[in-house]
Formats: C-alpha cells, structure tokens, sequence
C-alpha cells in the first residue's frame, strides 16, 4: 500500500507559470478590485464585466504551461498515493499529469446554471450572456466566488483526514475555509509547509517542516525528502 500524500496548493505554484494572483497586487486581479469580478454582488451589478474577466482568463490559461512543481507532483503518484486538494482554478495540475486533483474554488474551464449549481458543463471558449442551460437559464463561471458556500470542502476533509503526509505549498493560509484544512489531519502525520515568506501556523499538534522556497524549488525539496525517508 502506497503512504498516502495530500497537498494544500494555492495561486504560489500557478505564479511560476505566469499566472497571477490578487493577493500580489493589493485586492487586483488583473487589474479588476476582487469585489468586482468575484462576487456574486460583483456579478448582479455587472454580468459583462464578470463575463469579460473570466473569458480572458480562460484564454490566458491556453498560452501558459505546467510547472516543475507541478510535474513532479504528479511523478510522486509513482511511490505515492497523491492528493491534490487545489484552491487554484486553472488546470495545469491536471496537465502535469495529476490524476487525483479536487478544485476547492471550482474550474476555469467549466461553467454552471445560474440557477442549478449541480448543472456543470465543460466549457473551454468564451461565455457571453445569452448562453444558457438546457432550462433557459443563463450559465455562469463555474468558480466558487467570495460569500459562497465551498461544496467540495466536505470531500477535502475526508482526504485531510487520512493523509500520512500532508503538504502546504504556496498558498498564504489566509483564505478560509480552505487555510483550515490542516488542522484536519492526524496529529501524527508529518506536515511540509512550503513558502517564501512563511508564516507561524497557530495550535497545530503537527511536526511541521518549513522548507522556506518559491514553489518550485520547494516541492523538489520535498520530493528528496520523502523518497529518503526523512527524519524530522
């Protein structure tokens, strides 16, 4: 039986592949106030804005390209049974060749009704309003936006709950629910915590080994790590 590995990855390791995140820009995305394109207050006041906004981030995601950190994520499914819990809602796990990956914050390349959240449809072109559902519904993004409920959080703590390891790799542990998630996992499993600018992670019974790395770097760290048989 393979040990069984969970990673937390947030927007650090999609930075290295040119994707940006909003945290980097005091509350811009891309130029956009957060509010504004990833709320659903953001959404009723604006659709095209909103529409716009992911449309090109959609289109973005076409021209950029796995990193190593995410490459060697997906080798560790050779020695490991790895699962990617991401809060990142672009694809490049997947096409690292990841096979286990639960998206916390939903995908870019799907969409969903408006009025049936469990409605998901593949989507990899632009969505414009006028698209709708097989109701007559207008489809939206299919991302989980700020004052939404998390439905796959439920599923991440089950995960969580069973992992003999367990990896923090380039989110701020900021964002809730899913900052939570460690404090899920068994008080003897062994945590990575991989950042640039780490910080203290309050009440955790957890051994916790803080490889203080861009993302990439980091999870070849950790790669080494766990294929020696390390000793904290």
């Amino acid at each position: 039986m393979k040990k069984k590995l969970v990673v937390l990855t947030g927007a650090g390791i999609s930075a290295e592949s040119g994707i940006k995140t909003f945290r980097d820009s005091d509350g811009l995305w891309e130029g956009h106030d957060v509010m504004e394109v990833a709320t659903p207050e953001g959404w009723r006041k604006n659709q095209e804005l909103v529409l716009d906004f992911y449309n090109k981030r959609r289109q973005q995601l076409k021209e950029v390209e796995p990193n190593s950190g995410h490459t060697i994520l997906a080798e560790l499914e050779r020695d490991f049974d790895v699962h990617i819990i991401t809060q990142n809602v672009d694809n490049l796990h997947e096409r690292a060749g990841s096979t286990k990956v639960l998206h916390l914050h939903g995908e870019l390349l799907k969409v969903r009704s408006t009025q049936n959240r469990n409605l998901i449809l593949d989507w990899a072109e632009d969505l414009y309003t006028g698209d709708l559902d097989q109701n007559g519904h207008q489809l939206r993004p299919h991302i989980v936006w700020f004052g939404e409920d998390v439905p796959a959080l439920e599923e991440a703590i089950d995960i969580t709950e069973t992992a003999d390891y367990f990896a923090v790799i380039g989110t701020s542990l900021q964002v809730y629910p899913a900052a939570g998630l460690i404090s899920y996992t068994p008080s003897v499993t062994p945590v990575f915590y991989i950042d640039p600018n780490p910080i203290s992670i309050p009440n955790l019974r957890n051994k916790v080994e803080v490889i203080a790395e861009v993302a990439s770097k980091g999870v070849a760290t950790l790669r080494d790590r766990l294929e020696s048989g390390f000793n904290f």
